[in-house]
C-alpha cells in the first residue's frame, strides 16, 4: 500500500482521507435484545440516527471520503435475505453522502478477509480510492470495527452504545454518537 501512495504522490496526486463507518449502531439504530445488538430485519425498521446526516455532511465538506463497511453475517446464517441488506444500503446511499458501501455477508466460519475484525474491506477501499489509511478513521460500535481499523492503520473511534459484550481495547477516542465522533475527527483534521 505504501508503494501505491508513493506512486500517487510522484504523479502529483495527494492520497485521499476517509472516514470508514460501520452501519448498524453508527448510522442506523440497532435493535438490542438481551443486551446484544441485532441487525434490522426489514426496511421498515431502518431509522437513521439523530445527527448522522449532519455529521456526514460536515465530514464530506472537510474533504473526507465516507465509506461504509458493514458485517452482515445473518445472510450467511440464513436469518436474513441479502435483498434486505441491499435495500437498506440503497436507502442509506440515497439519504447520506456516502461514497461507497461495502458489505461482508460471511460468518466467522467462512474465514474470509473481508469480515471485520479483519481489515479486508478497508484495504480494498483504500486501493480503489487511493486512501491514506494513516490519515483516516474507522468509526464503529463494536470491538470488531475498532480492531479492523487498527489493523488497517487507521485511527479509531468507538461509539459506546452500552452493549453487554466485550469492549474494544484502546480506541483512539470514545464517543456517544457519530456527531460527537465527527467533532473529534474534525478538531484533529484542523490541528494537523
Amino acid at each position: 500500500m505504501q508503494g501505491k501512495i508513493t506512486n500517487l504522490l510522484d504523479q502529483g496526486k495527494a492520497p485521499e482521507r476517509a472516514v470508514f463507518l460501520d452501519r448498524d449502531g453508527v448510522l442506523i439504530r440497532t435493535l438490542v435484545r438481551e443486551g446484544k445488538p441485532v441487525s434490522v430485519s426489514t426496511l421498515a425498521e431502518v431509522e437513521i440516527l439523530d445527527g448522522v446526516a449532519q455529521a456526514c455532511d460536515r465530514l464530506k465538506q472537510a474533504g473526507f471520503l465516507l465509506v461504509v463497511v458493514t458485517n452482515q453475517p445473518d445472510v450467511s446464517r440464513g436469518l436474513m435475505a441479502r435483498e434486505t441488506v441491499e435495500a437498506t444500503n440503497q436507502l442509506l446511499s440515497e439519504r447520506l453522502p456516502v461514497d461507497e458501501l461495502r458489505t461482508c455477508y460471511h460468518d466467522d466460519r467462512d474465514d474470509c478477509d473481508c469480515r471485520k475484525p479483519r481489515p479486508g474491506m478497508l484495504l480494498a477501499a483504500a486501493a480503489k480510492w487511493h486512501i491514506d489509511l494513516a490519515a483516516s478513521f474507522m468509526v464503529g460500535d463494536r470491538w470488531r470495527d475498532i480492531e479492523a481499523g487498527q489493523r488497517a492503520g487507521c485511527r479509531t473511534v468507538f461509539i459506546d452504545n452500552g452493549y453487554e459484550e466485550a469492549q474494544p481495547p484502546r480506541p483512539d477516542y470514545r464517543a456517544r454518537s457519530l456527531a460527537e465522533a465527527a467533532n473529534w475527527i474534525l478538531r484533529g483534521a484542523i490541528e494537523r
